[in-house]
């Protein structure tokens, strides 16, 4: 029988640097899984800021920590608006037109793979997974030291 356990992890999230992941939005990269490409991160948005169109690639899911995120237009809109305490379960292929922050607002999000960028022709203009992560936070860390 070939078992393989993994160690446990822990990350203090105080002592770490926000990485910028696009404008008005930063990460905490809190684990990344390069053998099933998913990973988590902490997340926080100023008032105002906002998520380009994206296709999840894989299945994502988010619990809020505070704030408020507008989903597809926000629950006004037939969308879904989520403020602190609230839990998403976002399926693979999902597109979001628009993600919307009114509020300084924090989440933990996973992904189990990529996200999509796409542009209103539906091309690919970015793709976020493991690695992007990995390397958006390793500049931050650069920058911090």
């Amino acid at each position: 029988m070939n078992v393989r356990v993994q160690p446990e992890e822990y990350v203090s999230t105080r002592s770490m640097s926000w990485a910028v992941l696009s404008p008005g939005i930063w990460m905490k990269v809190l684990r990344l899984s390069p053998e099933s490409g998913t990973w988590t991160v902490l997340l926080r948005a100023e008032a105002g800021a906002s998520f380009a169109r994206h296709r999840h690639l894989a299945a994502g899911e988010y619990f809020m920590l505070s704030g408020k995120m507008e989903v597809r237009g926000g629950a006004q809109a037939g969308g879904t608006t989520a403020v602190a305490g609230d839990y998403g379960w976002e399926p693979v292929s999902v597109i979001h037109d628009h993600t919307f922050f009114p509020e300084e607002t924090e989440f933990l999000f996973t992904n189990h793979g990529a996200v999509q960028f796409v542009d209103e022709q539906g091309n690919t203009t970015a793709v976020l997974d493991w690695e992007a992560i990995q390397s958006l936070a390793q500049i931050a860390s650069a920058r911090a030291a």
